[in-house]
């Protein structure tokens, strides 16, 4: 199974539409704590889940059972842990939700993108939750728009 994700930083409106687009993407999982940050220009919750319905058809979810806690999230952003602290950290965490249960591999049997802030997956939780699930399920791969 294929799971596709997404950051809109530095992309423009136009761009990360077409990018949902071309892949037929049609549901957006939004992994984000805060998804209603004026700073998060096309991509703030209610905005996306209109221009998601127009633009493409495609369905919008918030998911917070993928996304770190604020304390973790702010502990890596303020230096306290390094990214490798906070890798640990979140799949701990993951591992604690049982996510790999709590949402069932059916949820992704339509084409599905998770969105997150980051350009890159690199460092970035969505990366993270998609090796998790596949180190789970044992047949998901990761495409990274």
């Amino acid at each position: 199974m294929e799971i596709h994700t997404i950051g809109f930083t530095q992309k423009s409106a136009r761009a990360f539409f077409e990018s949902l687009r071309q892949k037929g993407i049609e549901r957006l999982v939004d992994v984000r704590i805060n998804n209603t940050s004026q700073l998060a220009a096309f991509a703030k919750r209610d905005d996306l889940r209109y221009f998601l319905d127009e633009i493409l058809g495609a369905e919008y979810v918030h998911e917070p059972l993928l996304a770190p806690t604020r304390e973790l999230l702010k502990a890596y952003r303020d230096g306290e842990i390094d990214w490798d602290g906070y890798e640990r950290a979140f799949l701990d965490l993951m591992a604690e939700r049982h996510i790999e249960e709590v949402i069932p591999e059916e949820f992704f049997g339509k084409r599905t993108v998770l969105l997150c802030s980051e350009a890159v997956p690199e460092k970035c939780h969505r990366r993270l939750v998609v090796e998790y699930l596949d180190r789970a399920w044992g047949n998901v791969e990761a495409i990274h728009l």
